[in-house]
């Protein structure tokens, strides 16, 4: 999950703001107190402004955080991380290079802005500082993201269900290598035929609706006996004397027959990808993990 802080319109970030007044070096607490002043800044202003930020989410608002683990990056890098959807990690595949000229071609052009910063949803939090951002705008972001959103990201109750943030950057890296071992095994067009049609089906690849949790035995031991206790309740032998109807009966085994065939592969399934990894008959087993 990442979660981008947008500019408006073109983004003028070139650090020659103007400045009035008494200033400080960057790295030094300002005559006045201030924790900077002016819009250069330095890693040891960051890492002052960080702890005094961190100090006001932590033991005043009482936010609840994963670790932050903060990079600054450039335009270039920043754009980089467009082109795959903000993960640290992503494997190889054509569509993020179109993705990169697309958004690089809008950004030179004036077209478009890039984000001051941007956060992943992970453990540690990983947060995108622009090096190009005021001193100013460092110490926004930092509180925006780095504690905010590290916060919303722990604590949502959706995000819990969905994702486990501990596991996301082991994963990615995983999956980065298993890829790029298929490709030597199987070949690069192999894989990336693969990917192509994964990625075609990607915005049908998520589970928008949480599926019920699977039964233990011992439940579904109980649910059985309280069914057939309800039919012997419920049962009449009147319906045994009516003569069936013309056809019906071939009509009920039909019926009966797609019902069955629907819960074997747990239809319906509003996860295209899923569906087809669990059910394919034609997928190779490498090609089925990828998929997954």
């Amino acid at each position: 999950m990442a979660n981008q802080t947008s500019t408006s319109g073109q983004t003028s970030k070139s650090g020659q703001t103007s400045k009035s007044g008494p200033t400080s070096k960057p790295g030094q607490t300002s005559r006045s107190g201030l924790l900077f002043s002016g819009s250069d800044w330095d890693f040891k202003t960051l890492s002052r402004a960080y702890d005094a930020i961190e100090a006001i989410a932590i033991e005043e608002l009482h936010l609840d955080i994963y670790p932050v683990q903060m990079e600054i990056i450039s335009s270039q890098q920043m754009l980089d991380a467009y082109s795959s959807v903000g993960m640290p990690l992503m494997y190889r595949h054509w569509s993020f290079g179109k993705h990169f000229l697309y958004q690089e071609l809008l950004y030179r052009k004036g077209g478009r802005g890039l984000a001051y910063e941007l956060v992943i949803n992970s453990n540690p939090c990983i947060v995108y500082l622009m090096e190009e951002n005021t001193m100013a705008l460092q110490a926004l972001v930092t509180a925006h993201a780095a504690l905010g959103h590290n916060h919303f990201f722990k604590n949502n109750h959706l995000f819990r269900q969905w994702t486990d943030a501990s596991a996301i950057l082991s994963y990615l890296d995983f999956a980065k290598g298993y890829i790029a071992r298929c490709e030597e095994r199987h070949g690069v067009a192999a894989v990336e035929a693969i990917l192509d049609a994964a990625h075609a089906l990607m915005e049908q690849g998520v589970f928008r609706y949480r599926r019920p949790p699977k039964l233990s035995s011992e439940r579904q031991r109980v649910g059985v006996r309280e069914r057939l206790e309800y039919e012997e309740r419920s049962y009449n032998d009147l319906w045994r004397t009516l003569p069936p109807s013309k056809g019906g009966d071939n009509v009920g085994a039909k019926d009966s027959n797609i019902a069955e065939r629907k819960k074997t592969l747990k239809l319906p399934e509003e996860n295209l990808l899923y569906f087809l990894e669990k059910n394919s008959l034609v997928l190779e087993p490498w090609q089925r993990e990828i998929v997954r």
